[in-house]
């Protein structure tokens, strides 16, 4: 049995047990029995058994994003870049169904031990749409853009859990307003660097920024980030 069929039958499953016994070993042991693989399959694919099936979850929320992103190529054409990203949020939220797994999810990637494999996720979920939408930032960019998104993304999450509008229509007002938060600051930041004192002031650490590279695919070695060296 493949991988990849492993996975989709597992994750099949837990549909049934993550509402109510959340991603815990329990619901990682009954998702293989329901799925009908053996247990030493199942941890070959999933090695840390219910974090790494409750990433795998997301992960296929992020698959079903990019899908539906490339589906729409033609209709997010037409709009300004501030809704692309506001769109490709809610597909995001909207590949999610069930709102209980991802609440379960969220309590489980909350704990100490989990919380860098929770952000790690949403990072990734961030880069997923910064790329899609084509970024092609290669300095300090490519970290604010990412980091300000895991914020909203993250924030909008936890506003649409507890959202009891029809449709999720406050959601996504909210996710609007967050997002024009963002336009504002990133206004007032062209507004900095044009004020010519003030980078002149901080052209030492402007000039420190500068260096900072994003990492490159191409390197398996490569960290997040280097020092460019002209």
């Amino acid at each position: 049995m493949l991988d990849a069929e492993i996975r989709h039958k597992m994750l099949d499953a837990a549909a049934a047990h993550v509402p109510f016994d959340g991603w815990s070993r329990a619901t990682f042991e009954a998702c293989a029995v329901d799925a009908g693989i053996d247990m030493a399959l199942a941890l070959a694919v999933f090695p840390r058994g219910p974090v790494d099936l409750a990433l795998g979850y997301h992960a296929a929320g992020d698959e079903a994003m990019l899908k539906r992103l490339a589906d729409s190529e033609t209709a997010l054409g037409d709009m300004r870049f501030s809704q692309r990203v506001a769109a490709a949020v809610r597909f995001r939220l909207e590949a999610s169904d069930d709102k209980e797994m991802v609440r379960r999810g969220t309590a489980l990637f909350a704990l100490p031990h989990h919380g860098a494999d929770g952000a790690r996720a949403i990072w990734q979920t961030a880069d997923h749409i910064w790329t899609a939408l084509g970024d092609t930032s290669d300095d300090i960019n490519w970290y604010t853009k990412r980091a300000t998104l895991s914020g909203v993304y993250s924030a909008t999450v936890l506003y649409w859990l507890g959202d009891t509008s029809d449709g999720d229509a406050d959601t996504w007002a909210f996710l609007d307003r967050r997002i024009g938060d963002v336009m504002q600051i990133e206004t007032m930041k062209a507004k900095l660097r044009d004020n010519k004192a003030l980078t002149g002031l901080l052209a030492g650490p402007l000039s420190l920024l500068g260096r900072i590279r994003a990492p490159r695919a191409a390197r398996a070695d490569d960290l997040p980030g280097h020092w460019h060296h002209s």
